[in-house]
């Protein structure tokens, strides 16, 4: 993400507009130290990002009776008593 002071900013204003509505999120500083972001106001926030579902329909799970029984076998030495 770029970042300009503030006089450039002014300096570059209508550019720096249409870059943002495009999404392309830009910083603006003062001394060096970051005050602002500009953003569009279509673009989503980080925090409302959709990430349950991002790998919907590239990754199966078993039938529930599969999938429960997987490793019962080995769960069941682990815990058996040995007498």
């Amino acid at each position: 993400m770029q970042t300009f002071n503030i006089h450039d900013a002014k300096t570059q204003l209508s550019r720096l507009v249409e870059q943002a509505a495009k999404g392309e999120s830009f910083v603006i500083a003062k001394a060096g130290k970051p005050m602002v972001k500009v953003m569009a106001l279509a673009a989503p926030e980080s925090s409302q990002m959709k990430r349950i579902g991002f790998l919907a329909g590239q990754v199966t799970v078993p039938a529930a009776r599969v999938f429960n029984a997987l490793g019962s076998e080995e769960i069941v030495a682990m815990f058996a008593c040995e007498e």
